[in-house]
């Protein structure tokens, strides 16, 4: 259960840790050019990386044929996330302060949250309830602007509007996080990075020096693809809500990584918020949900070891090694132990 809240903090701290250096290359790049650069590199630098790990692994990991529906739902996101979240965020950008815009996009870990809870199913209670209100809060206090001007309102609602889109692409990738993380997010990248050069292209962008273009892509392949994979584990395992709550944290990392890079001294705001999140994350790390439950017979892939929930035989020659990767059917089971709303917990309360 633990792995899975370790995915989403180094997912938030790779995501969080990437800002600072995107901020310095602002200096040469328009942001809808360095927003496509960055997916840019993440979509090329994973697909470089599936398709030169070894033939075995790869069958592994992705050789198993997608279903109608899985397609669907990866559609479903990559539209949301890849294409229609980024522009409308750029619309938004364009209208109201960068401040404010940061102050608006902790909406996502709350639209997550809510489209997880109400419209999913995902199960949460008051304390889950209240570790989300203090990350949240922790990211309001930390990107709260001196003076609050969100100019015409439909600036602010391009940037919720972009929340929205992530939250329905967190949900939706929820999904389909049993299928092969680097496949999923390498697509992503190369979608939203394709969308984000056009609209570059379309506008007239001026192009940075070659330098510049590699560290975006560098830093995109570990902010935005590395991040995304690790991001896609953890929601196999928690959920899309409590996925979405940890790598809310993102921010306080990214802003803890300017003061390093920049060699600031942090304010009141950085040591409230470091509190407000750290008892966020305590309340969800201390979460303890266990109940009898029951199993529907299940038949899907993924790397998995021989534990309580996959007591299966195999049609194969196998060679011991565990964790392993094959199709597999799950039994009818009725049981009760601690769990989260990971991809084999997905029943009614």
């Amino acid at each position: 259960m633990r792995r899975g809240v370790l995915y989403a903090l180094l997912a938030a701290a790779l995501f969080g840790a990437s800002t600072p250096f995107a901020k310095l290359l602002l200096s040469d790049t328009r942001p809808v050019l360095l927003a496509g650069l960055l997916y840019a590199g993440s979509g090329v630098g994973l697909s470089a990386w599936w398709g030169i790990r070894g033939r075995g692994q790869r069958h592994a990991a992705a050789g198993h044929a997608w279903r109608v529906g899985e397609l669907f739902w990866l559609a479903g996101a990559i539209t949301a996330g890849g294409v229609l979240g980024p522009v409308m965020l750029m619309t938004g950008l364009r209208q109201i302060p960068a401040a404010n815009a940061s102050l608006l996009l902790n909406m996502e870990g709350v639209l997550t949250a809510l489209l997880a809870w109400f419209a999913f199913r995902e199960n949460f209670d008051r304390r889950l309830l209240a570790g989300m209100a203090a990350i949240v809060a922790g990211g309001v206090v930390l990107a709260w602007p001196q003076r609050l001007t969100l100019g015409a309102s439909a600036g602010a609602a391009w940037i919720v509007g972009a929340c929205a889109c992530w939250a329905m692409d967190n949900n939706l990738t929820r999904r389909v996080s049993v299928r092969d993380p680097v496949v999923i997010a390498a697509l992503k990248g190369l979608v939203a990075g394709a969308v984000n050069l056009g609209i570059a292209a379309g506008t007239g962008a001026p192009w940075p020096p070659g330098a510049h273009v590699l560290g975006a892509a560098l830093v995109g392949l570990a902010g935005y693809g590395v991040s995304l994979v690790l991001f896609v584990l953890a929601l196999r395992h928690l959920g899309a809500a409590r996925t979405g709550a940890y790598f809310s944290t993102a921010p306080f990392i990214g802003a803890a990584a300017s003061l390093l890079l920049f060699r600031q001294s942090p304010a009141a705001a950085f040591w409230i918020a470091a509190l407000l999140m750290g008892i966020g994350v305590w309340l969800h790390l201390t979460e303890e949900h266990a109940h009898p439950h029951s199993h529907g017979s299940m038949h899907h892939a993924h790397s998995h070891v021989h534990d309580e929930h996959h007591r299966h035989e195999h049609d194969f020659k196998w060679d011991g090694r565990e964790p392993h990767d094959h199709e597999h059917v799950h039994e009818p089971l009725t049981h009760a132990h601690p769990h989260y709303p990971d991809i084999h917990h997905l029943h009614e309360h």
